[in-house]
């Protein structure tokens, strides 16, 4: 095992003169005392290697011994992670004691001495590959699959497999055959470094299913996808978390991975509180039984900011090889990036824009890169879709992080100050905003056979309808009131029926929280066939009152359960206030 010894120390990037071969991104741990303190290896130069360390450098001097490990910045995975809350290495936050981290205590993030049914799938004989199920244990309200092990390359023989009971982690649960004749030994436990992504699947298409959030303004104009990737940029108090807990409440997800990484501390600490209490519309239960919390504060080290978001990652990616669809939030990845230049700097490379990393658009695009949609190797699916915040600093989208991100993931939602200063919300701007799987032919083709034949051509319509209002908008506002044509104020009131009933959503109303495609569908053909109506008006101060009445009838309609008596009872009442001035 290669030694080393502690020669220079800036903050938490720590160089060490080593006595031996040393790996890219090898875990190391430096001795401080009583104390061993965890690191990586980031850079090898000749003899000294330069390590990030996970823990506060206060009081390290050089001359401390280091030990290497001869293997990678990994997770643990198996049984129990769910509702389970991590940090950025893994331990359980749970098992630790006090209120501060102390340095040097890292936590088992499984209980191996937990006992699991586990039911087998396979039987002996069978061929298998890494990735492969062998059987499976209840966990919560999934099943959760134990696999052959990922690390394993090419096709083993079950030699055997245990009947149905009841076993811990840490036992025998098979035993596979390679070519040779070697015998492997497989428990429920695995081990997977964070920064190489798991590919035991056949196939990785792009993907092409909807992903429901139930939010209108996502869903119907700038849809996402299972498997799909998103961010959400947007200043302080844009509705940034409102609007990932009302994803992730309401997404078609079946498990969802919440990384916090690197957050002010008083926002991690309204996850912990918020998400336990928050209650899962598809199952009836509490959120936090599908739920797994990666959680970093901003004034941890900026290495273990880093690792929050691959440990994450990792571990969607385990349980994307179930078959499941893993929703995974990241909030924020500013903060990642923030974590990436300090690192560069202090390891004086040359910097890019703002001092951000030369290749940090590199780096962004391999991240988002692991989310994807996949076919396992028996045929099932899997998908991972991802969606980030990004804090640009004072609401500037065009900022490195912001246009680095821009480039990787396929859909843009970008929070408005100015919509959330005028209580818009969600305060996604419809203009700036985008989804990029409008573009893929296989989405067009799923969206217009499963939610209407001509779907993505009436979005394409809203989206044109919103930008011409806005375009009105700006005029009447240059020229006056009575500086346009009446045609303006027309064109803008329509716009304002698609964004008041439309874009605009209660999180805190029961029925307006979330809304199904079908509703979604609906509603958007009676306000476009609103929008096609032509309304006689004698002059422009007439038309902002009826347009305003219908826009209070249409709203009232998303607080009443979808086609009820009640529904019908406004349709009627619309119904007579569009006969008051329809010219067709």
């Amino acid at each position: 095992m290669t030694k080393g010894v502690v020669k220079a120390i800036i903050e938490n990037l720590v160089q060490v003169e080593v006595s031996g071969p040393v790996a890219q991104n090898e875990i190391c741990y430096i001795e401080l005392g009583s104390v061993r303190l965890m690191a990586e290896v980031i850079k090898v130069l000749g003899n000294i290697a330069y390590t990030q360390v996970f823990e506060s450098t206060r009081g390290l001097k050089p001359g401390a011994n280091v030990e290497f490990t001869k293997h990678m910045l990994e997770v643990k995975l198996g049984p129990g992670m769910l509702s389970k809350s991590y940090d950025g290495l893994q331990n359980d936050l749970n098992k630790m004691e006090g209120v501060f981290l102390q340095r040097g205590d890292y936590t088992d993030p499984l209980d191996e001495d937990s006992v699991w049914d586990f039911t087998p799938i396979l039987k002996a004989g069978d061929r298998v590959s890494g990735g492969d199920w062998l059987g499976s244990v209840p966990e919560s309200w999934i099943s959760h699959k134990i696999m052959v092990p990922f690390a394993l390359e090419g096709e083993y023989t079950i030699k055997s497999i245990v009947d149905k009971g009841n076993y811990k982690l840490t036992d025998t649960i098979a035993t596979l055959t390679d070519e040779d004749g070697n015998e492997i030994e497989v428990n429920m436990i695995q081990r997977w470094p964070v920064k190489i992504p798991i590919r035991s699947y056949k196939e990785k298409p792009r993907p092409f299913k909807l992903l429901e959030t139930g939010v209108r303004t996502l869903d119907t104009l700038n849809p996402m996808v299972e498997g799909g990737t998103g961010f959400i940029p947007g200043p302080f108090g844009a509705g940034k978390t409102v609007l990932q807990h009302s994803i992730s409440k309401n997404a078609e997800a079946d498990l969802i991975i919440f990384a916090a990484c690197g957050e002010r501390a008083n926002e991690v600490v309204e996850i912990f509180v918020e998400f336990p209490q928050l209650d899962d519309p598809r199952t009836g239960r509490k959120l936090m039984e599908r739920t797994i919390i990666i959680c970093n504060t901003s004034n941890m080290p900026v290495a273990a900011r880093e690792a929050s978001v691959y440990t994450a990652m990792t571990i969607a990616e385990y349980y994307r090889n179930m078959g499941l669809r893993v929703l995974l939030l990241a909030d924020s990845t500013s903060r990642w990036a923030q974590a990436l230049r300090e690192m560069s700097n202090r390891m004086e490379e040359l910097p890019g824009p703002d001092a951000f990393p030369m290749d940090l658009t590199a780096i962004v695009s391999n991240f988002y890169a692991r989310a994807g949609y996949v076919y396992l190797n028996n045929g099932e699916t899997g998908s991972i879709t991802f969606i980030g915040t990004v804090s640009p600093a004072g609401g500037n989208l065009k900022e490195p992080v912001t246009e680095s991100t821009k480039k990787a993931a396929r859909c843009f939602y970008a929070l408005s100050q100015s919509r959330a200063d005028s209580k818009r919300y969600p305060a996604v701007d419809p203009i700036e905003s985008y989804s990029k799987y409008l573009e893929y032919t296989e989405v067009v083709q799923y969206l217009n056979e499963n939610i209407k034949s001509d779907w993505v051509d009436s979005v394409l319509f809203t989206k044109d309808m919103l930008l011409r209002g806005r375009e009105a908008q700006e005029q009447i506002n240059i020229l006056g009131d009575d500086g346009v044509p009446l045609s303006y104020h027309d064109r803008y009131w329509k716009s304002e029926l698609l964004d008041r009933v439309i874009l605009q959503q209660d999180a805190f109303d029961d029925v307006d929280a979330s809304t199904p495609m079908k509703r979604q569908e609906y509603m958007l053909k009676l306000v476009l066939d609103l929008c096609e109506k032509d309304f006689v008006f004698e002059s422009f101060e007439e038309v902002m009152p009826y347009y305003m009445k219908i826009v209070n009838v249409l709203r009232q309609m998303n607080y009443v359960k979808f086609q009820s008596t009640e529904f019908d009872g406004y349709l009627e009442d619309l119904h007579k206030i569009v006969e008051e001035r329809s010219a067709n």
